[in-house]
């Protein structure tokens, strides 16, 4: 198995939990730019998505996943299960999430 499985679920159907390795996880850091927050007080007034805010969000989960993903690997894992999510703001513009779960490794069941 050369990817990395990973679920929210504590368990993947098909597979067991061979080794526990440990908790991993994965942050980042990112600040709103001036350029974004022009456009995103335009379209607060119209009213609706703010687009480029859901964009920074989303590769800022990207980020974090891969990040995490990367220390499991590193750890000899082929599984990380209970994956879990958080957000939190640094400061006035600046967001981090932060990507955890527990690494393991699996083998197929027979």
């Amino acid at each position: 198995m050369d990817e990395v499985i990973v679920t929210t679920l504590h368990y993947i159907p098909g597979y067991r939990v061979k080794k526990v390795l440990g908790i991993v996880s994965g942050s980042v850091v990112r600040a709103r730019s001036i350029g974004r927050d022009i456009v995103a007080v335009l379209r607060n007034i119209a009213g609706g998505e703010i687009v480029e805010y859901t964009e920074l969000l989303a590769s800022s989960r990207d980020e974090a996943l891969k990040r995490m993903i990367e220390k499991a690997k590193a750890m000899g894992a082929n599984g990380v299960i209970g994956v879990r999510l958080t957000t939190s703001n640094i400061m006035s513009g600046a967001a981090e999430v932060v990507a955890y779960g527990t690494a393991v490794i699996l083998e197929k069941e027979i």
